[in-house]
């Protein structure tokens, strides 16, 4: 069998040409610059021909649901397997996918609460029982002999009323006798009872004497009396003890009652598990008075902000002024001077009815008797009942997403939550971190029938939760909505999974498994990249971290530099051998030859900082936290300790909602205080720059306007009277008409995925005839599009405008990006480095904050070096920048760290350590500092 995957001609994107030898069976790190086209090795050429032979395999019935997958340009590769990819593409957006459910644990966990967990009443937490008909029937006969008993249908309890009709009806069934309230009464001779107090009903089914032959008698009563009462029977012994039965999981002091127990009932997707209020969400959209209230205003003068347009004459501002005159509500104080009651009348409406004399604008007198609905009342029953989409999203805008009030996020209904395992419902233990999910499975007693019936459950739960902890996820919970994991999160969870799933012979391709890792976690991620191998699978990984290269089997570096200056392979071979590679610019890295530089001082700041005081969203411990001014802050920890909570959810959130009325609700803290000395907060994050294909880097950072200018300008270009607008492809004019300017036309196949195919009129180009006779040195606008960022700079060098903005985008890591490169296939890092080339054209003050969640992500530590240089130039302008971050080069740069553990979850979210980089080396406590101690020199 052939121990090797061999690539002849490889030529996708800017692969030159190139022929590779890959061992099979082996753990293989792709590296190279940003933009070297490792990518187009790894995941445009082996994963697509490895997925595009295994759909071959198929039907072609089975093909035309899975969609067409092209041929990469490659003249041939031979001994590849079935591919499988784990990319960092966040796993799921869907509100209703948990990291639970992705990994399938919580359909094992649903299994175990429905095979061995213990309902309890809500109100007493006693455990409920059940009994089918013959156990009950044991059950008395069991007695002593010679008990006088009564089975009794119990149906009607704590119910008020006369009764008499319930009486007449089972007289005429040919019933004789009731229990009614603690006697037996003939049902002909029945009681009048008071009809405003609470009464119980029991049947009397049949009277007997415990003895020999009363089995099948029995028997019938109790299945007569269950079936009278949906499954509840009571037997009154000796007129004395009253016994309780129920074939349902019933409580006997409440009416309180669950199904039978099956996994679906502890599914928050299905009716039969889901919160009725949140329909299994968790949470709710509901009107804030926050964002339907401007507190420095007088109700009708703007202060009821979604009235605040309306005129004398609207109905809605003459009711108000009504109630206001009922109430002696003074309309002319600002809204924050308003008592409680006041507002909770506007907001709420009237306890008492209304006389309103209204007037229309054409003349028409309206006068009605009737409760004030009040505003936010209104607004929510508007918002239930509209068929208007417009009305609907005009609404919304005073809306902000709340905790479900009746299940309090758990997403599942009194029932499915009232059943226990180990004293947990399913809820509770989903809420655990995994680290004490699989200590609390560990240690669950249970009897030996129990064991029995949970044993394949529990294992196969513990083994995969143990996978999760094995690749550095113990920190996360099982609630956690996936849509909030981060790429290399969403991307290690896949990898626990396909452990889980013990497959053998399978070409596993991975995109940078470490982002996000702490170095402590690293080996671990290692451990289980080995643990896939030793498997039987080949395993290649496109990686820029040190330790998992020199932990391969076999390191391949494409280079030597990015775009068409790369594509070629610079070293292959052991760590070893491409280390003492005299070409190649990792091999440099690894042997400590080139290093980025660590500063030669600190920078003093502006002396002043902003403080976050009492931050206690998620994991964080109430920790007070001082962000200086004027400094690169960097904030670290092992994963999960709780740098995003802080960073995104508390001070990110919190100075937006300060200064941008933003809707998004600050993680919980006691204040942020900046002495007013911030104007500007800049979150640089990795969501896509644009989610049309229409977006790119061009567009996005504005130069695309000043090529546009350049164009308009040119002599051919005036002599026909065309603008810069002639050379957008958004409006009419020069672009292509048949697609839009799109360049392709979307053909809808309904239920299959939509298929995108180059426009036949202009050839995928998206302009049209005659806006592309329109050139500039040789080239056409849409020429210039298909530019990298490097070719460009040397195209447009005499044109200093278009060039400085080039170069910022150059200096961010992205010279080998096109300029009009779709938005949709940019990686996230490339995202958020196109944004932070924008904002390097803009004006920097010492006013401004910037926000940024491991800007190194996919970038080579030479890469790494280059960003650096920006974040110094952005901060040498005395701005303020706080960086959440893992790598080394960049926690060594920065000015003042905060160090977060000391583990993740719930050991986490302390501060260990605060200080310059020099500072924290020294602190033993912190895992951070014992890394950066070997790397400060």
């Amino acid at each position: 069998m052939d121990d090797k995957i061999r690539v002849f001609g490889a030529r996708e994107n800017n692969l030159q040409n190139i022929d590779i030898e890959i061992p099979k069976n082996k753990l293989v790190v792709m590296t190279g610059i940003s933009g070297s086209g490792k990518s187009s090795l790894a995941f445009d050429t082996l994963y697509q021909e490895g997925q595009r032979r295994y759909m071959e395999s198929l039907s072609a019935y089975a093909r035309q649901f899975l969609g067409n997958f092209e041929k990469p340009d490659v003249d041939r590769i031979d001994g590849l397997s079935p591919s499988i990819s784990i990319d960092q593409k966040t796993t799921s957006n869907n509100p209703r996918s948990t990291v639970g459910t992705v990994t399938e644990i919580y359909d094992y966990l649903r299994l175990l609460y429905a095979r061995i967990g213990i309902p309890y009443c809500p109100g007493s937490n006693e455990p409920l029982t059940k009994q089918t008909i013959e156990e009950m029937t044991k059950r008395v006969i069991s007695f002593k002999e010679g008990s006088k008993i009564i089975v009794m249908s119990p149906v009607i309890e704590r119910q008020k009323g006369t009764l008499k009709k319930t009486a007449e009806q089972y007289l005429k069934e040919g019933f004789t006798r009731a229990y009614i309230d603690g006697e037996t009464h003939l049902l002909e001779e029945f009681p009048d009872l008071d009809k405003n107090k609470n009464h119980d009903f029991y049947l009397v089914i049949d009277r007997l004497i415990v003895k020999d032959g009363i089995r099948s008698r029995l028997y019938d009563a109790l299945e007569l009396a269950a079936r009278l009462a949906s499954g509840k029977t009571k037997v009154l012994v000796d007129n004395d003890a009253m016994v309780s039965f129920s074939q349902n999981y019933s409580c006997e002091d409440s009416d309180f009652t669950i199904p039978d127990l099956e996994p679906r009932l502890f599914s928050f997707n299905v009716p039969i598990g889901a919160c009725p209020s949140c329909n299994g969400l968790g949470y709710r959209l509901e009107i804030t008075e926050e964002l339907v209230l401007d507190p420095e205003k007088p109700l009708l003068e703007g202060g009821l902000v979604p009235y605040k347009n309306n005129d004398g004459e609207n109905l809605t501002s003459q009711m108000i002024e009504e109630v206001c005159k009922a109430y002696k509500i003074d309309l002319n104080k600002p809204v924050k001077e308003l008592s409680r009651e006041h507002l909770d009348i506007v907001l709420y409406g009237s306890p008492d009815p209304l006389h309103f004399k209204l007037k229309s604008s054409s003349g028409r007198k309206h006068e009605t008797n009737d409760y004030y609905e009040g505003m936010i009342t209104n607004l929510s029953r508007r918002y239930r009942e509209t068929t208007s989409d417009w009305i609907r999203t005009w609404i919304e805008n005073f809306m902000v997403e709340s905790e479900c009030h009746t299940c309090y996020g758990a997403r599942l209904n009194p029932s499915a939550l009232s059943v226990k395992v180990g004293g947990l419902n399913i809820d509770e233990f989903t809420r655990l971190s995994i680290d004490d999910e699989i200590k609390f499975l560990t240690d669950l007693e249970l009897g030996i029938e129990e064991k029995q019936i949970a044993r394949l459950a529990l294992q196969e739960i513990i083994n995969r939760l143990t996978f999760l902890q094995d690749v550095g996820l113990g920190y996360l919970t099982l609630h956690r909505q996936a849509g909030t994991l981060s790429g290399g999160e969403a991307q290690r969870i896949r990898l626990a999974t396909q452990i889980g799933s013990k497959l053998s012979g399978v070409l596993y391709v991975l995109d940078e498994p470490s982002i996000g890792l702490h170095q402590r976690d690293n080996q671990r991620l290692i451990d289980t990249l080995h643990k896939m191998r030793d498997l039987g699978n080949t395993l290649v990984v496109v990686e820029h971290d040190h330790e998992t290269m020199l932990a391969s089997d076999y390191l391949i570096d494409i280079g030597p530099r990015a775009g068409k200056a790369g594509g070629r392979v610079v070293a292959a071979g052991t760590p070893e051998e491409v280390m003492n590679h005299k070409d190649s610019i990792t091999g440099k890295y690894l042997r400590g030859e080139l290093e980025v530089e660590t500063p030669k001082k600190r920078r003093k700041g502006l002396g002043k900082d902003i403080m976050v005081m009492g931050a206690k969203a998620n994991n964080l411990k109430d920790i007070t936290v001082s962000f200086p001014l004027g400094k690169l802050t960097v904030v670290t920890g092992v994963s999960g300790s709780g740098k995003s909570s802080l960073v995104n959810e508390v001070l990110l959130k919190g100075m937006q909602q300060k200064y941008y009325k933003s809707k998004d609700k600050p993680g919980e803290h006691t204040a942020i205080n900046d002495h007013q000395l911030i104007d500007r907060v800049i979150e640089i994050s990795q969501s896509p720059i644009g989610r049309t294909p229409r977006s790119n880097p061009a567009t996005y950072t504005g130069v695309f306007d000043d090529i546009r200018d350049l164009f308009s300008k040119t002599n051919e270009a005036k002599a026909r009277g065309y603008s810069k607008s002639r050379f957008s492809f958004n409006v009419k004019g020069g672009r292509c008409e048949a697609c839009g300017g799109d360049g392709v036309k979307k053909i809808s196949m309904h239920f299959l995925p939509d298929v995108y195919v180059p426009c036949e009129v202009c050839e995928g180009l998206r302009y049209n005839h005659e806006t592309l006779q329109i050139k500039y040195k040789g080239s056409h606008i849409a020429d210039v599009l298909d530019m990298t960022i490097d070719d460009a700079m040397d195209f447009f060098e005499n044109h200093p405008k278009i060039y400085q903005k080039l170069k910022i985008i150059h200096d961010v890591g992205l010279g080998y990006i096109q300029l009009g490169q779709s938005a949709t296939t940019l990686s996230g890092g490339e995202a958020q480095r196109v944004k932070l080339a924008s904002e390097l054209y803009r004006r920097i003050t010492e006013r401004s904050i910037y926000i940024l969640d491991e800007p190194t992500t996919g970038l080579h530590t030479d890469d790494v070096g280059r960003l650096l240089q920006v974040l110094h130039r952005i901060v040498d302008e005395k701005a303020t920048m706080v960086v959440i971050e893992h790598n080394l080069d960049v926690i060594k740069n920065a000015d003042h760290i905060i160090d977060l553990g000391p583990e993740g979850g719930e050991l986490g979210g302390y501060i260990v350590a605060q200080g310059t980089p020099e500072q924290i080396a020294k602190v033993n406590e912190s895992y951070t500092g014992q890394y950066l101690k070997k790397v400060l020199k």
